[in-house]
């Protein structure tokens, strides 16, 4: 019990098990051989057999973070992942299904931390869309442009963002530098069988070609099969599909009709009769799919809609020409994420849907506190564990939150949307917030915690972007008179801004072009 726990083996590779190796092994410097002068060690196996789903392709503006903590360069990652820049979400037709469409940007509005302009916009709600009045990113989603410039520095910008990328590519990526750069030890194997010790603790798995592989720490990372946490420990699987309703994703890969096709820098999310289609734009293609609820929605009907939007953006003989593979999923996750000495991360610990692309942010989150708060010794892992499962599930519960706020604020009267509105498929909290949110406007009050997943000011977004009016409190309304003239500098500021971005900066295409001849300044 009081041995160091030094031996990490990861079950799984693609982009959750390599992710997870690289921020682990980065907080604790593996060196060549594998190891380090405290004897850490960290073996990730992966099967031969299974391929990469691959369907999440977009970040959160934290991967930046991610991957400079693990060593890599920007330039590197753009050139071997077909990367592009996301600078939020453009929402089309989520609102009333009638051309309307707003947007959720990555940058906070002007003055965020000590001015809240979401009152003062509220009179000018006629005038302006809220994004465009407090932030100057939306305008460069409409000119497909990028957050920054050639001569900026890697992983700075002018505007917030995070990427698009190529799941099967950055895969690969990540093993080749967790290999050659940061020590960890590559097992192309099977798990045929999994050991326990005498307390019930997982000692060892066996495999197929290189036997048993002990370990004092496992990390499932084996997709939605779960093999440790679910098929092993039997840690039950939680469904949150009366919360959230989509459990089926039509995906294919559209080609550009020509090389120097414009390159979106947002992901594009377009409300369907039940669901929603993504458009994804990386240098090399678009990833477009549909997610949609199977009880909502026939497959046959979902492939014509799927179908529709691909010949209207891309043409009728790329919708002719359009392979779309079916995936299946039910949204939710596991009971509990740490049990015993084993850890899910990934598909394992659980899946909602890709709205909002908090998938990829969930590997980083979970990776980063195992890293930071790795048990000193067995005795004291059943406080560090307890510790995340209470932390990842409030994350899920809030995440099922945003996402659920998305659905509720439509006009739609298809049954899929009106179903999404019913007062017994909203969560009590979501609930609860949006009652009070009619009152005064959702700022840092509203952040219980200091690593809130997603910031007040995305909730705002949201809010106003569907068209919700917050009438606003007694107090709410004496700041109003207070910060008024501050708000007023602040619009004007912001339209500036946008100008001054929108004539400065390059198109998305463009600045990957250079990234790929000249690449960025190091940092």
């Amino acid at each position: 019990m009081n041995n160091k726990i030094n031996r990490l083996v990861i079950v799984g590779g693609g982009t959750a098990g390599w992710l997870s190796a690289g921020i682990i092994a980065a907080e604790h410097c593996i060196d060549m051989q594998g190891d380090n002068p405290e004897g850490f060690q960290l073996t990730l196996v992966e099967s031969p057999d299974i391929s990469t789903i691959g369907v999440g392709e977009g970040t959160w503006p934290s991967m930046r973070s991610t991957l400079r903590k693990m060593g890599i360069s920007e330039t590197d990652f753009f050139r071997e992942c077909s990367a592009s820049f996301k600078q939020g979400t453009q929402f089309s037709g989520w609102t009333t299904g009638q051309n309307d469409s707003y947007a959720h940007p990555f940058t906070v509005p002007q003055s965020y931390a000590d001015t809240n302009l979401a009152p003062h916009w509220q009179p000018l709600r006629d005038q302006v869309k809220f994004a465009d009045a407090v932030c100057p990113q939306t305008p460069l989603f409409a000119g497909k442009l990028a957050p920054k410039q050639i001569s900026t520095p890697e992983y700075a910008f002018q505007v917030n963002y995070g990427y698009h990328l190529d799941a099967g590519k950055f895969a690969e990526f990540l093993r080749k530098h967790c290999v050659e750069k940061l020590g960890v030890k590559h097992v192309k194997a099977n798990v045929v069988d999994i050991k326990s010790d005498e307390h019930g603790d997982i000692a060892a798995i066996t495999t197929d070609t290189q036997g048993d592989i002990c370990g004092d720490l496992f990390i499932d990372c084996s997709g939605s099969r779960a093999l440790l946490l679910g098929e092993h420990y039997k840690v039950p699987f939680v469904s949150k599909n009366q919360f959230l309703f989509n459990n089926t994703a039509l995906a294919a890969q559209v080609a550009y009709a020509r090389p120097d096709d414009p390159i979106q820098s947002c992901t594009l999310s377009t409300a369907q009769t039940a669901g929603w289609i993504w458009d994804i734009g990386l240098p090399s293609r678009r990833g477009i799919g549909h997610v949609y609820s199977a009880a909502h929605n026939t497959e046959d009907r979902a492939t014509a809609e799927l179908l529709s939007y691909i010949e209207a953006s891309a043409g009728k003989q790329a919708a002719q020409q359009a392979m779309v593979r079916k995936i299946q999923f039910d949204p939710g996750h596991r009971a509990e994420f740490w049990y015993r000495n084993c850890v899910a991360i990934g598909m394992s610990a659980g899946f909602i849907e890709p709205l909002e692309a908090s998938a990829l942010v969930l590997v980083e989150l979970s990776a980063a506190m195992i890293a930071e708060q790795l048990p000193a010794n067995r005795a004291v892992m059943d406080l560090v564990s307890k510790r995340f499962n209470e932390k990842f599930l409030y994350r899920w519960d809030r995440i099922i939150d945003f996402l659920k706020l998305h659905y509720i604020l439509t006009q739609r009267e298809e049954d899929y949307w009106r179903d999404n509105c019913d007062q017994s498929s909203i969560p009590q909290h979501l609930a609860e917030s949006v009652s009070l949110w009619r009152h005064q406007s959702p700022w840092h009050r509203d952040t219980g915690h200091v690593d809130e997943l997603f910031p007040s000011a995305s909730f705002q977004y949201i809010l106003y972007g569907m068209g919700f009016e917050t009438q606003g409190s007694a107090t709410e309304r004496r700041s109003e008179l207070d910060a008024g003239e501050k708000a007023g500098k602040l619009f004007q500021e912001n339209i500036k801004r946008t100008q001054q971005l929108q004539g400065s900066l390059p198109t998305n295409r463009e600045l990957i072009n250079k990234i790929h001849r000249y690449g960025f300044q190091k940092i």
